[in-house]
């Protein structure tokens, strides 16, 4: 009995375009071309794997050689050509498998045999398997008879991989693209196999059995034969998802209930639960994606037939969406296919998705953990006015910041104490003073002499010329040039003297340093404050330093003064008059003078007609 075991596939396979399974377009195509005489000399069916490529050319073959068609088209099965076909032993019908013969030599057996006419039939039918693995050299080979064949020869190329044959090949044949067989065709072949065989298989398990074939109907015969090895004639889902190291659908149930509740402990059970069963985490966060996916479709109106799902199964997706909002949905499956996407490259792949699981269960909980921390900063910033606000009328008689920073402490009770009528009616101004008079025990506090030393440890490190530290200095400088009119002007001696320091800190910009060290000073008095020109050689170093550098060195010389009400500005120096004294920067400018000072120069560049620009 074992000996006359043949497995489903086989046993079942299609021999008739009737029963070939989902390819019903490229079946009424060849039949209609069969029906007309209008057959091609070289056809392609390229597809995935057991979609019924072979098949359709077998059927095709057998159906063009038949001696009494049917009205349908279909293979009468009765005459010689029919039975020869059954029986294997068919000299019009010619498989070649292209993955063993793939050499120039094969090819030029098979084109010699192509000379040969058929004994039986019309036509002899070459059925060449996995065409995609001949070699360079052997398409090469093929090509011209594969375009200009006897009259007799019909070539049926099948490929699994179309992106490999060369241009050349595929100009010379028609083209045929096989699809993915649909869930729904799978299932119902296989109950029908199924009746026939005498097992009862639920549908659950159909589908189960369906969905792990992947469109391919040689994958579900393979498969259906294993899962009736394993459970005999009664087949059940339990069964059938234990055989087939499938994820039960009842864990992704599970899974949205808990996350509907918010709790987040109960996935992560769930999710040690399963891979204690030995499934691997990716394929369990892509299952979960898919589970969202279908709540979502259920969810949507009109959506159904985008459900390959059995009715009963359908009816509890159903129950569940209803329960689900679309947003909580979009959200979960965002954070799921989120998790998909970087689970490669995460060094904790555990964590990675129990993470996951907890932000969507945090989704439906508005007062857990995740949402707490949102208030927070809310609460900070709202206090954050307040001491800047109270402080700054302390901080009229020094033009600093220090002193803020040291009472912002004492603002914080001060609501919590004051009637919320005293707070409405009591100007800020008023409430300063007499906080401050309350902390009179504490006389260093608004000590303004702190003010001038906190700037120049900021104007100390930012001394290199880093972004963010031009940007503090700029805006230093600018809430400093507030209060200028409330500084003393500092005497000319004073900003001379201090000059050289600010040359100094820019030690590490030698180029700028010597800039400024070899400058000349013009102090003027205007608009209330002292305007300090410095002078550079030429209009390219004024250029630089005014549009990078100008508003640094004028924050940072403010520092070094302690003073707010002084400002900079740069200019070229006076051009000297005598000739020989102009330095020279340019290319073109040393060239000229070169030749100005040098005839023969001149003379050599006329001759040669050089271009000195």
């Amino acid at each position: 009995m074992a000996e006359q075991y043949i497995v489903s596939a086989r046993k079942y396979r299609p021999d008739s375009f009737e029963t070939l399974i989902g390819q019903d377009n490229i079946a009424r195509t060849l039949k209609n071309s069969i029906v007309r005489g209008q057959l091609a000399h070289a056809y392609l069916f390229c597809g995935p794997r057991g979609v019924g490529k072979t098949s359709m050319a077998r059927i095709f073959a057998k159906t063009i050689n038949c001696l009494n068609p049917t009205a349908e088209t279909e293979p009468c099965g009765e005459c010689e050509s029919c039975r020869s076909f059954n029986e294997g032993r068919s000299y019009c019908i010619h498989e070649l498998d292209a993955a063993s013969n793939n050499g120039v030599e094969d090819i030029k057996a098979l084109l010699e045999q192509v000379m040969i006419p058929p004994q039986t039939g019309r036509y002899s039918v070459y059925i060449i398997d996995e065409v995609h693995m001949l070699s360079q050299s052997a398409f090469n080979a093929f090509l011209k008879t594969l375009e200009e064949p006897p009259a007799h020869a019909i070539f049926i190329l099948a490929t699994t991989e179309k992106h490999k044959i060369i241009p050349t090949i595929l100009s010379r044949c028609q083209t045929y693209d096989f699809n993915r067989i649909s869930i729904g065709d799978i299932v119902g072949n296989l109950r029908n196999i199924a009746k026939k065989e005498g097992v009862r298989v639920d549908e659950e398990s159909l589908h189960v059995i369906a969905d792990k074939a992947d469109g391919a109907m040689r994958d579900a015969l393979t498969i259906f034969d294993q899962t009736v090895a394993f459970c005999g004639n009664e087949i059940h889902y339990e069964d059938v998802i234990r055989n087939l190291n499938v994820l039960d659908y009842e864990y992704s149930f599970r899974l949205v209930d808990c996350f509907l509740k918010g709790d987040y402990a109960g996935p992560l059970l769930t999710f040690d639960e399963i891979l204690s069963k030995g499934f691997n985490s990716l394929y369990f966060v892509t299952a979960l994606s898919s589970h969202f996916r279908d709540l979502l479709v259920c969810r949507t109106g009109g959506l159904d037939s985008l459900l390959d799902l059995p009715e009963s199964l359908k009816a509890r997706y159903k129950e569940q969406a209803d329960r689900c909002d679309v947003k909580f949905i979009y959200d979960a499956l965002g954070i799921t296919t989120g998790c998909e996407a970087g689970y490669k490259a995460s060094a904790n792949q555990r964590l990675h998705i129990e993470y996951a699981l907890m932000r969507i269960a945090f989704l439906m909980r508005p007062d857990s953990g995740v949402r707490p921390s949102a208030p927070a900063p809310a609460q900070k910033v709202a206090q954050a006015p307040s001491p800047v606000k109270k402080d700054a009328p302390a901080v009229e008689s020094a033009p600093k910041t220090v002193p803020a920073v040291e009472s912002a402490p004492e603002v914080s009770p001060k609501p919590a104490s004051a009637p919320a009528s005293e707070q409405k009616d009591t100007p800020v101004r008023e409430s300063v003073p007499a906080r401050k008079e309350e902390n009179t025990p504490e006389p260093e506090a608004p000590a303004p002499e702190p003010s001038p030393k906190s700037p120049k440890k900021r104007a100390g490190k930012s001394s290199g010329l880093s972004l963010s530290a031009m940007i503090a200095e700029v805006t230093d400088g600018s809430k400093e040039a507030e209060p200028a009119g409330k500084d003393p002007l500092p005497e000319d001696d004073y900003i001379r003297s201090n000059w050289k320091v600010l040359a100094d800190k820019n030690s590490d910009r030698p180029r700028l340093a010597s800039a400024l060290e070899n400058s000349e000073l013009e102090i003027e008095e205007r608009d209330g404050c002292k305007w300090v020109t410095f002078t550079v050689l030429n209009d390219a170093q004024r250029q630089w330093i005014k549009n990078t550098l100008l508003s640094r060195l004028e924050a940072s010389f403010r520092t070094i003064l302690g003073t707010s009400r002084v400002r900079l500005d740069v200019a070229v120096s006076r051009v000297l008059d005598s000739e020989e004294e102009k330095k020279l920067y340019m290319p073109a400018e040393k060239a000229e003078d070169l030749m100005k000072n040098n005839p023969e120069v001149a003379g050599l560049v006329s001759d040669l007609g050089l271009d000195i620009k």
